[in-house]
């Protein structure tokens, strides 16, 4: 999906300048516990897991649930929350100069209909992989880190707390 209305009045008032986003993120797992994958139009051969922006007022799970249906063309149902991420691991520059930094929410689903189709627009590709056919494709850089330790784990994940208070209380 192109940019939102919300985002665009926001970039015309900040221009390129960082923007903290929310965001959702799909693992759509087949019987053969094989996890779905996109290739976005604007990014040869680099492959991330369905998803993106959540729009003003929308519940999370509901933007999962459209974005993998925009992207894919399959209706899936989200069974769990797997992981809240963020840091400069998910920061991203776009060709036109935006600066996004997202925090993502990672939710397991499962299809429920539709046919998978990759949009032709924002997607180019949409496919399954096994965790063997990873190591031959080029993930994103967020997408390395979440998507084979989701694979490789089941339930949540929670990533290392990094902070420390710099002094005492």
């Amino acid at each position: 999906m192109p940019m939102s209305d919300y985002v665009r009045r926001v970039r015309a008032k900040m221009g390129n300048e960082f923007l903290l986003m929310p965001s959702v993120t799909a693992l759509v797992f087949d019987e053969q516990r094989r996890v779905l994958l996109v290739r976005p139009s604007h990014r040869d051969n680099v492959w991330v897991a369905p998803g993106g922006a959540v729009d003003p007022d929308e519940q999370p799970q509901d933007a999962v649930v459209r974005e993998v249906w925009e992207e894919t063309g399959l209706l899936v149902e989200p069974t769990e929350l797997r992981g809240v991420f963020g840091g400069p691991e998910y920061r991203v520059w776009y060709a036109n100069g935006d600066e996004v930094g997202y925090m993502m929410a990672v939710y397991e689903c499962r299809a429920t209909g539709g046919a998978l189709k990759a949009d032709g627009d924002e997607i180019g590709e949409a496919r399954y992989f096994s965790a063997g056919e990873l190591r031959s494709i080029t993930l994103s850089r967020w997408a390395r880190i979440i998507v084979p330790e989701m694979m490789a784990v089941r339930g949540p994940v929670l990533p290392r707390v990094t902070w420390r208070p710099s002094t005492n209380h």
